[in-house]
């Protein structure tokens, strides 16, 4: 998935510029990225940073292009997109022959998603309103709340 193209915006960020040498161990590209080592391994895994080069020692070496795609993904992930989502992100985002049209779909997708789980939630939030309502709340055992769950 290397190289990446990135704003100046990006390339000035403190505190990738605080980092004297490049490339970085698994534990500075999980801070200087904002998620954990195991997450990191995950997304690895999953082929979003594409080949991570390595020490004779096997130790893992991040460059600054990978965390970089580690923030586009964590940002993503923020964003609620799923990881197939953000896998076709990462790989648009990489691919400077991209149409923002791709872009745009998968967004529009998510944000179609989005809108239909929170009118689901609003509807579990209504109902959940009038059952309240109907609740005395006292001390008797008579609740509309349990006889209304209780029914499928």
């Amino acid at each position: 998935m290397k190289p990446c193209q990135h704003t100046q915006a990006q390339n000035s960020d403190p505190s990738l510029e605080a980092v004297n040498a490049w490339p970085v161990n698994i534990g500075t590209a999980a801070r200087l990225s904002g998620i954990s080592p195991k997450m990191l391994r995950h997304y690895e895994s999953l082929g979003l940073l594409g080949t991570v080069t390595r020490t004779d020692s096997n130790y893992r070496q991040y460059s600054l292009a990978d965390v970089h795609t580690l923030r586009f993904v964590r940002r993503s992930r923020d964003m609620g997109f799923g990881l197939d989502a953000i896998a076709e992100l990462v790989s648009l985002w990489h691919n400077r022959r991209r149409s923002s049209a791709s872009v745009k779909r998968i967004a529009q997708k998510h944000r179609d998603e989005l809108s239909q789980r929170i009118e689901a939630l609003q509807a579990m939030q209504r109902s959940l309103d009038s059952l309240l309502h109907l609740c005395p709340g006292d001390g008797r055992p008579g609740c509309p709340i349990l006889d209304d769950l209780s029914h499928p």
